[in-house]
């Protein structure tokens, strides 16, 4: 039986390769191929710092921890989160005792609407977190505009987009700070994980301070006090074991960065290969547009693909069509439904009734994994078990 997943894991001959060394110079915590990544990473996407953390939902938390210490951010100032996204973006918001203010979403790229944003500026809102969704950029032009109108900060939720521009400008670099994932099913995989990239030297120390524990800054790396001479030693002692703020134990591990640096190694390859994968099932699914709404990728825009997402277009159930794809083989998440969680339904009563788009694209969406492992014969299947759903409803309408 075919099995066409969400993610895709094939640790390379140099990942092994990697971690060994990382285990023979017996450095589990942050070392050589952490800083590598960091490193690369930043330069990939334009951006003078990145740092590494262990997941990027943590990504998001330290982020939005350093610009309420930056900017002093009361209890109850608000944060504007797109009304379809990942559960993370808008619980962090929460945990940093903020409030999520959501904003519709544009039906076509599913991403946050910039024209919406405006209208739900009040003068309590601090941040706007605009997620770019299933490898697809955010249009960050007008939401830029909007932030230096309104004195806002921006943190970019790019935890599904890495490697892509928009009009020539990579993900990560046009907020205060960016947020990306390396959790398994991505497509930068390090096992788990998550990155946080900056151009403001300020941001990116608040950020490696609020990872560990809100350490004094003099001392943020196990490597911090080695050759060092008085009186800088004398400092490093003194306040090593000091914590200026309350902090979070985010670190991640020198193994999980050694697999995700021999990754970022072959990304053109990784990304290639998903747009390649992307633009072929599209071909192919292009004769059943009048059931289905496909994936969008706007002028000036460039997709990276970390899923494929559809819509399916009335008279087709779209969990009816979800199962039958289960039962093939071919793993299927919802897209993304945010207010009709139940926590989310206790915490906003009634919300998800004024976000008619984010409520249809919950309803009647869903995503199937587009990843770099998939060959011509995957594509084929997928297309051929989605033909065979939908001649049925041909033939259910016309009997």
């Amino acid at each position: 039986m075919n099995k066409i997943t969400l993610g895709y894991l094939n640790i390379r001959p140099e990942g092994k390769r990697y971690v060994l060394d990382a285990l023979e110079c017996n450095r589990i915590s942050r070392g050589k191929y952490t800083a590598l990544l960091e490193g690369r990473f930043a330069e990939l996407h334009q951006c003078k710092h990145s740092v590494f953390c262990n997941s990027g939902t943590s990504a998001l938390q330290i982020s939005l921890a350093a610009l309420r210490e930056r900017y002093g951010y009361q209890d109850g100032d608000e944060v504007l989160v797109p009304a379809l996204t990942f559960i993370a973006t808008s619980n962090i918001v929460l945990q940093n005792n903020l409030r999520p203010v959501f904003v519709e979403v544009d039906p076509q790229t599913f991403n946050i609407d910039p024209n919406r944003v405006e209208e739900k500026i009040t003068p309590r809102t601090r941040v706007i977190l605009p997620v770019h969704l299933f490898g697809l950029p955010c249009d960050m032009d007008p939401i830029l505009a909007l932030a230096r109108r309104h004195r806002l900060q921006i943190i970019e939720d790019s935890a599904e987009t890495m490697f892509a521009h928009y009009h020539g400008r990579a993900v990560g670099s046009f907020g205060d700070l960016g947020c990306f994932s390396t959790y398994i099913a991505h497509l930068l995989v390090g096992g788990v994980g998550g990155l946080v990239t900056t151009n403001d030297d300020g941001l990116a120390t608040l950020c490696r301070s609020l990872m560990a524990h809100g350490r004094d800054q003099i001392y943020l790396n196990i490597d911090d006090d080695d050759q060092i001479d008085d009186p800088a030693l004398e400092q490093v002692v003194k306040r090593r074991y000091s914590f200026d703020r309350i902090g979070y134990s985010y670190r991640a591990t020198e193994l999980e960065a050694a697999i995700a640096f021999s990754e970022l190694e072959h990304w053109e390859e990784i990304i290639e290969r998903r747009r390649q994968n992307a633009a072929r099932l599209t071909e192919l699914l292009q004769p059943f547009g009048e059931f289905l709404q496909l994936p969008t990728t706007p002028q000036g825009v460039e997709h990276s693909f970390m899923m494929y997402p559809l819509v399916v277009k009335p008279p087709v159930d779209r969990d009816r069509f979800l199962l039958h794809l289960e039962r093939q083989g071919i793993e299927t998440r919802y897209l993304f439904p945010l207010l009709t969680q139940p926590v989310y339904r206790r915490l906003f009563p009634g919300l998800e009734h004024k976000y008619p788009v984010a409520q249809r694209l919950s309803s009647q969406g869903f995503f199937i994994g587009i990843h770099q492992g998939l060959e011509e014969q995957d594509l084929q299947f997928v297309a051929n078990t989605f033909a065979e759903f939908f001649r049925s409803i041909a033939v259910a309408v016309t009997s």
